[in-house]
């Protein structure tokens, strides 16, 4: 199915508009020291650990909780101690109640963390602390686990790579010349490199799932409203909320579904975590594109390669077939993505403005005079703010009904093709991960995550080892509405067959 003549322009006005800005970056931006090519490699052996194996040690008294905190966290640490002491029920007891018990947690940093930052990398929110936690974050750490910190994020949470002028850029412990991804990049980041054991991001376009797969570990994006959304800046308007996943992100598969259960509270009985499956049993399909969007690059050969082996492996080891299959509407995810997201709730009011949410309270900004004053190093926002609101300021107010039809057509496609046995592997992105601030020729790569948000299907990020320059390949895991355990069952799959993290600093 071709575009139409007015898609074709807009297809060129968009292309021209994200060349010119990434020109413009180039010339006028001051080129950064070169670095080292990748972090060191992981010394302290906890560190190693999936979650859960490390909250049994910590039961056991194995390690003491403070010798490997950090300075942030040492009461919390030492109460565990404590509580280890003083527990009669033994160490099951301990288990049921506090899982995750003394485990080191990282939030990304546009989640409300009590007395911690939340700028949501905006230089005016500089001086911002949370005043609570968000009720992901609280009920984790209800759990036992112990927050260190809270990581990095592009402006507003909305751009593939995780810079600001408030933070700075945050680097692929692969390659630090590479990007991290966005928006939960701070928490690709520091888990990929061992910098902290589990980690919670938020996904409105694919914001776990893409710096999952840039930093070689696994993330969830679950099936919509189970995970309390609330608890972060900016908040989402109109009918965002409807899209925007809150999750989990690890090194290792096993720490996913408990830690699902806990972020879900009273909603995870809606998901059956508990029931067991077998993945004998479930019908797989794999699509290799989307199609051929002229908006998004061709998909690289190395995870076509990673995704065929997966299918190979998977009919060999379970006798299972994988069918390969194709959703035509797919060549539209972006448009889907992008027409969605600007839809007025129930009401009629539409979605708060990004250059509203930029000026943080103050008068709207001005794209062009941002951009002027970025081109003389006086502008506080970085040039992907900027480009994304030059090109939300030439988004129709008026939804195309075509691609109105073509999610609803894709929607009711895929939820026919899945049912509640079904497993999709797609591509996580059609690159590997990219050079800084490249993203900005590409802008609308993006759509091979975000279309799984409109659609609000539960999708696993899994890491498939490492192409031939050193970075992480993957693929995503996709299943029906309330299905995430299927996922989840093919990630611990995926861990066994193809060796899930590595370790960066020791390939």
């Amino acid at each position: 199915m071709g575009l139409t003549v007015g898609e074709r322009i807009q297809k060129w006005l968009l292309r021209a508009v994200s060349g010119f800005f990434f020109a413009a970056f180039r010339l006028f931006s001051r080129p950064e020291p070169v670095r080292p090519a990748k972090v060191p490699p992981v010394r302290n052996p906890l560190l190693t650990l999936p979650a859960v194996q490390l909250a049994e040690k910590i039961r056991r008294r194995e390690p003491l909780c403070v010798s490997f905190r950090f300075s942030a966290a040492l009461s919390e640490a030492a109460h565990v101690d404590r509580l280890i002491d003083e527990e009669t029920g033994g160490e099951e007891a301990l288990a049921d109640r506090l899982p995750l018990l003394g485990v080191p947690l990282s939030v990304k940093e546009s989640f409300f963390l009590q007395g911690m930052p939340c700028s949501a990398g905006l230089v005016s929110r500089a001086g911002v602390l949370a005043s609570g936690d968000a009720p992901a974050v609280a009920l984790l750490k209800r759990a036992g686990a112990i927050p260190v910190g809270v990581t990095n994020t592009p402006e507003l949470c909305m751009w593939v790579e995780s810079s600001n002028y408030l933070y700075g850029i945050t680097k692929n412990p692969y390659d630090t010349q590479r990007i991290c991804g966005g928006s939960s990049g701070g928490e690709g980041s520091i888990l990929g490199s061992g910098g902290s054991v589990i980690g919670i991001g938020s996904d409105i376009g694919g914001s776990i799932r893409m710096p999952s797969f840039f930093n070689g570990i696994f993330g969830h994006k679950g099936t919509t409203g189970i995970v309390s959304n609330d608890g972060q800046y900016p908040p989402s308007s109109a009918r965002q909320q409807e899209f925007l996943s809150t999750g989990p992100m690890c090194r290792y598969a096993e720490d996913l579904l408990p830690m699902l259960r806990i972020m879900a509270g009273a909603n995870a009985d809606k998901l059956s975590l508990s029931s067991d499956v077998d993945l004998k049993k479930l019908r797989f399909f794999t699509v290799v594109d989307d199609g051929g969007s002229p908006l998004t690059s061709p998909v690289d050969k190395q995870l076509v390669e990673a995704q065929r082996k997966v299918a190979q492996r998977l009919e060999a080891d379970l006798g299972v077939k994988v069918k390969e299959i194709s959703f035509p509407q797919l060549k539209y995810s972006y448009q889907i993505w992008d027409t969605f997201l600007a839809l007025p709730d129930e009401d009629g009011k539409p979605p708060q403005p990004f250059v509203e949410l930029m000026a943080d309270g103050g008068p709207a900004v001005w794209p062009v005079w941002e951009l002027i004053k970025w081109l003389f190093g006086k502008s506080d926002h970085t040039m992907a703010a900027i480009s994304l609101a030059f090109l939300k300021s030439i988004h129709s107010a008026t939804p195309s009904q075509f691609i109105l039809q073509q999610k609803e057509t894709l929607q009711r496609s895929m939820e026919e093709v899945l049912g509640t046995d079904g497993v999709l592997l797609y591509p996580p992105h059609p690159v590997l991960a990219q050079e800084h601030h490249h993203p900005l020729f590409t802008p609308f790569n993006a759509a091979y995550t975000a279309i799984f948000n409109i659609l609000g299907l539960p999708v696993t990020q899994c890491p498939l080892g490492l192409s031939v320059e050193g970075l992480p390949l993957g693929v995503q895991v996709v299943a029906g509405k309330l299905q995430d355990r299927l996922t989840l069952a093919v990630a611990l799959y995926l861990q066994k067959a193809f060796g899930g993290w590595r370790d960066p600093g020791a390939t």
